[in-house]
């Protein structure tokens, strides 16, 4: 991918991300990356395109973050706290993600639905990872649900991530709430 391909479908997400698909124009893309609507053209066949393309983006930028972390000589559980706090940071930066992965953009665009869920499906491969190295660490419970626990976490981050846009709760409230959501899981998911 090219800089000006980047830079615009970063612009896009920015867009999409902040006052959503609909209230989204071609020309605010444009703007905000700094070409001309035409050039915007150049990488989509239309919005709803530029819009699949830029969630797919933002996935593939915040997997690629994750997966820097997995080292397997460190314990699973640390890794899986460190990317809790990364996941935190990120999707609050970068709300097509959790849109994404809590389903939430599967019905504004039908046409995309199928895409979305293998976004989803690839969104949860590196908690899948941490999991399994737990599990041969012995830092995992052997007979965890790997592939359901996988998700019921990234879940839960993404629950965590956005009670800060969707409540009243200070900052410190919901890291709060996060810490001890956390520490819930990974109680319940250590090896014995």
């Amino acid at each position: 991918m090219g800089t000006t391909q980047i830079a615009v479908l970063d612009a896009a997400a920015r867009c999409f991300g902040r006052v959503g698909f609909k209230k989204t124009s071609m020309d605010d893309v444009a703007a905000a990356a700094g070409v001309a609507k035409g050039t915007v053209y150049l990488y989509c066949e239309n919005k709803q395109d530029l819009f699949a393309q830029a969630v797919e983006n933002e996935l593939h930028a915040w997997v690629d973050s994750m997966s820097t972390l997995i080292d397997p000589k460190r314990p699973a559980d640390e890794i899986l706290t460190e990317m809790a706090r990364r996941d935190v940071a990120f999707v609050e930066d970068r709300p097509l993600v959790a849109d994404l992965l809590v389903g939430a953009l599967d019905g504004l665009l039908p046409g995309s639905r199928h895409r979305f869920v293998e976004l989803r499906r690839k969104g949860v491969g590196h908690v899948v990872a941490v999991l399994e190295l737990g599990i041969r660490q012995g830092v995992f419970a052997a007979d965890l649900d790997v592939p359901a626990t996988a998700r019921v976490l990234q879940e839960m981050q993404l629950v965590g991530a956005l009670l800060a846009r969707r409540t009243q709760l200070s900052t410190a409230q919901v890291r709060r709430h996060q810490r001890a959501t956390w520490q819930l899981a990974l109680n319940g998911i250590r090896g014995r």
